[in-house]
C-alpha cells in the first residue's frame, strides 16, 4: 500500500495516528492511518482487503506521497486474522531498506540510520524525524533515553520530543523571570515578597495555526502587496436579499447570504479582466482558464481555512448559494477534503461578517489578488438625480483589493475592484429568484 495522492501540490503528509496493528484484518476502504497535510487532516483508507503483515511508518513520521507505507497479505476466502507476530531480528536489512537508507543518508546524515538503544531491557527505536529534531535542538542520545515515549514499546514520537522541548522552554522562561526581579525586592525587611501578577500565558500554536503563520509570512515575502479601496452602494443588493431570503429558505431549506452575490460579481469582473486570474512561475505569467474562487471561512477554534468553489462561473446564483453553504458547513465540521482546498485562482474574504469596515488582506499563494468585503452600513450620501443632487440614506460597503504589484499594476488592480463595485451597484432589484 502506498500513500495516496492528497490533492494538488501536496507532496508529503505527517502520520498523526496508526489505526491498525500488524496481524489485524483490514477491509477494503477501511481507514488505517490518520494523516495531516498543510491543507487538511484526513483518514487514509486501505485499497485492499487482507491481513496486515508490516507497517513501515511510525506516528509522527513525514511520508512522501507515493511511498510504500504498509504491506498487506491479500485476503483468501475463510481466512481469519492472525495474532501479531514479533518481527524477526535480521542482521542484513532487505535491499529496499538499504536503498532507502542510502537515499536518506544523502539528504540528512542524522536521519540515515535509526539507532536502537536499550531502555529497561527492551530495544528502543528512534525514527529519522525524531533524530533530526534532536540534532537541531542539541539533544544527545543519552538525553533522548530519559524522555518517556508514548508510542508502541515505549517508542519516542514526534509529539513526545516536541512536548519535552516545550517543557524545557517553559522552565527557562520561569528561571529568567525569577532572575529579572531586583535584589532589593528579594531581601527587603525579611518579609515575603509579593511579585507582580502573572500577565502572560504561553499558548503553543496548533498545527493549523503554524501552517497559517508560515503561509502568511511567505506570501508577504513573495508578493509585492498593494491595496486599493472602493466604496459601493449595496442598497439594491440588501433590499433584494431581505425580500427574497424567506422564499429561498422555503424553497431550498437553506439561507441565502451576501457571499454568493459577492462571488457572482467577482466572477463577472474576472471575465472582464482575465489577467487578474493568473499566477507567477519564475519570469512567466500563467493565465488560468478556470475560475476557481476561494472563500475564507473562520473556524470555531479561531483558525482560518479557504475552501474553493471550482468553476464558479458555471453556477447560477442559487447554485453558488448552495455551494457556499455546503463548503462553510463542512469546513466548520472538519469534513473538507484536500481537493476542496486545492486549485483556487482568486480568493474573497467577507470580513463584514465580523463588523469590520475594511481591511488589507494577504494574498493566497500562488494567486496574485484577493478581495475583502466590509460591513454594509447605512450612511447619508449624495445621490445624483436628473433634477439635481440630493442627500439620502444608502447602504454602503467598502471593497479592499490586495494585489501582487509584480504582475498587477495599479490600473488593473483598481479597475478590477471598481468593476466588482459596478456589478454590485447595478444589481437588478426585480431579479427573480427562480
Amino acid at each position: 500500500m502506498t500513500m495516496p495522492k492528497m490533492g494538488e501540490s501536496v507532496m508529503e503528509c505527517t502520520i498523526i495516528s496508526i489505526l491498525k496493528k500488524v496481524g489485524e484484518r483490514v477491509e477494503a476502504d477501511e481507514s488505517v492511518f490518520e494523516v495531516a497535510t498543510d491543507k487538511v487532516d484526513t483518514e487514509v483508507p486501505s485499497p485492499f482487503e487482507g491481513i496486515i503483515e508490516e507497517i513501515l511508518v511510525n506516528q509522527g513520521d513525514v511520508v512522501a506521497i507515493g511511498s510504500v507505507v504498509m504491506r498487506i497479505q491479500a485476503a483468501v476466502a475463510g481466512q481469519t486474522a492472525a495474532a501479531p507476530v514479533a518481527a524477526p531480528t535480521v542482521e542484513v536489512p532487505p535491499a529496499e531498506l538499504v536503498v532507502l537508507e542510502q537515499k536518506m543518508a544523502e539528504l540528512a546524515p542524522v536521519a540515515a540510520a535509526p539507532v536502537a538503544k536499550s531502555v529497561q531491557g527492551e530495544g528502543r527505536f528512534y525514527s529519522p524525524l525524531v533524530l533530526t529534531i534532536a540534532k537541531a535542538e542539541g539533544i544527545s542520545l543519552a538525553e533522548l533515553e530519559s524522555i518517556a515515549g508514548s508510542g508502541a514499546e515505549n517508542r519516542l514520537t514526534k509529539n513526545d520530543i516536541l512536548n519535552y522541548l516545550k517543557q524545557i522552554t517553559n522552565n527557562k522562561l520561569q528561571i529568567a523571570d525569577r532572575r529579572s526581579v531586583p535584589n532589593k525586592l528579594q531581601i527587603a525587611d525579611n518579609k515575603p515578597t509579593v511579585g507582580p501578577a502573572q500577565t502572560t500565558n504561553l499558548i503553543p500554536m496548533d498545527r493549523m495555526r503554524r501552517v497559517i503563520a508560515g503561509r502568511m509570512v511567505e506570501s508577504k515575502r513573495i508578493s509585492a502587496h498593494v491595496t486599493s479601496f472602493v466604496e459601493a452602494d449595496m442598497t439594491n443588493v440588501a433590499l433584494w436579499r431581505n425580500r427574497t431570503k424567506e422564499e429561498f429558505k422555503e424553497q431550498t431549506g437553506e439561507s441565502i447570504t451576501f457571499t454568493p452575490i459577492l462571488i457572482e460579481a467577482v466572477v463577472k469582473a474576472i471575465k472582464d479582466f482575465p489577467l487578474i486570474n493568473v499566477s507567477v512561475e519564475g519570469d512567466n505569467i500563467l493565465q488560468k482558464r478556470d475560475i476557481n474562487v476561494g472563500m475564507a471561512v473562520a473556524l470555531p477554534n479561531g483558525n482560518l481555512i479557504v475552501p474553493v468553489i471550482h468553476n464558479a462561473d458555471q453556477y447560477s446564483l442559487i447554485g453558488l448559494a448552495k455551494k457556499v453553504n455546503e463548503l462553510a458547513n463542512r469546513a466548520r465540521a472538519n469534513k473538507l477534503t484536500a481537493d476542496d482546498l486545492a486549485g483556487g485562482t482568486y480568493t474573497i474574504s467577507n470580513i463584514g461578517a465580523f463588523g469590520n469596515i475594511m481591511g488589507t488582506p494577504i494574498i493566497v499563494q500562488p494567486q496574485v489578488a484577493i478581495m475583502a468585503f466590509g460591513v454594509i452600513q447605512k450612511k447619508p450620501v449624495v445621490i445624483e438625480t436628473p433634477q439635481g443632487d440630493v442627500f439620502g440614506v444608502r447602504q454602503m460597503m467598502y471593497l479592499s483589493h490586495s494585489y501582487d504589484h509584480r504582475v498587477v499594476d495599479g490600473a488593473l488592480g483598481g479597475l478590477f475592484v471598481k468593476r466588482v463595485s459596478d456589478y454590485l451597484e447595478g444589481f437588478d432589484l426585480e431579479r427573480k429568484l427562480f
